[in-house]
């Protein structure tokens, strides 16, 4: 379908003679006004939660933890220990990143259970080392077997039991979630374009036929009405997007370790994400409001 420049430049200008072609307000006013401000809130929580599916990445990176029993070593042959399994996991294929946990992040991780004041340095914790994994993975197999051999007190703890049934589901949840904003913007074209056809259908003898008596051509009638539609359903999802932020920004947040599927608040550059929903819906108003229209006077001549 081929583009008239003519249309999009109009709607950065005001042309009240056009404007009154086009009903302010009635049924079909408030019906886009409704559908795009409900489509725009709905878009703004299935994209905060296929972003936050998308997170699902720093859940998969932390593959392991070695835990050394302190209980069975004093602190000297700890950090022994714990030098010689960095070693090992350095010379690992598939490990990507070895570093042990200081005492505050290890407290962290205790904090939920025992309260903030836990004193980590003087109880038999173990010392944990984070392990992080490239793509590909390692042979857990031989890297315990190893660990078992050199390091008797070193246990290999695997997550991948319970870490892939998590990340299978926030892949498809993400998938989910770009699937419900495309048939968000779908439904919300489908609405506009009934409105659009609404409107048409009303003025058809009233208004139109009118203008093609004065001279008026299709393109200036066209024009009028995607204008009127357009700005109707950017205004819409302008005022949806911006509840569908606040109600975002008044859920609660979550943590780094549950923030996969939780916390679906936005995090950094991705606050601008919905910054684009009323643009996509002035784009879906437009393309549906154009369609409609060249097809009604089509019909009316």
């Amino acid at each position: 379908m081929k583009v008239d420049l003519s249309i999009i430049t109009s709607l950065l200008s005001v042309d009240a003679g056009a404007d009154r072609v086009v009903p302010p307000t009635g049924f079909t006013a408030r019906l886009t006004l409704f559908t795009a401000g409900a489509m725009a809130f709905l878009a703004v929580f299935a994209l905060a939660l296929s972003l936050a599916s998308g997170r699902r990445r720093q859940l998969a990176g932390r593959a392991c933890r070695i835990s050394h029993l302190a209980d069975l070593c004093p602190a000297a042959q700890m950090a022994a220990q714990t030098e010689r399994a960095l070693k090992i996991l350095s010379e690992t294929p598939g490990v990507s990143e070895a570093r042990a946990l200081d005492p505050d992040e290890q407290r962290a991780l205790l904090e939920p259970w025992f309260g903030p004041d836990l004193p980590v340095e003087s109880l038999p914790v173990p010392q944990l080392i984070e392990v992080r994994e490239t793509g590909a993975g390692y042979d857990r197999d031989g890297l315990r077997l190893r660990l078992q051999a050199e390091l008797p007190g070193a246990v290999l703890d695997d997550h991948t039991r319970w870490r892939k049934p998590l990340v299978q589901a926030a892949g498809r949840l993400k998938f989910l979630g770009w699937m419900a904003i495309l048939l968000i913007f779908g439904a919300m074209g489908a609405m506009i374009t009934l409105a659009a056809n609404a409107a048409l259908a009303a003025n058809s003898q009233a208004v139109i036929q009118v203008l093609r008596l004065v001279g008026a051509t299709d393109a200036y009638i066209a024009r009028a009405f995607v204008r009127r539609f357009t700005l109707r359903a950017a205004s819409g999802a302008t005022i949806g997007m911006l509840v569908g932020l606040v109600a975002v920004l008044l859920l609660p947040s979550a943590n780094a370790e549950a923030n996969i599927l939780t916390g679906l608040r936005f995090q950094g550059l991705h606050w601008l994400w919905p910054l684009l929903v009323p643009v996509l819906a002035a784009i879906v108003a437009f393309a549906a409001t154009r369609w409609a229209a060249l097809r009604v006077l089509e019909g009316l001549r």
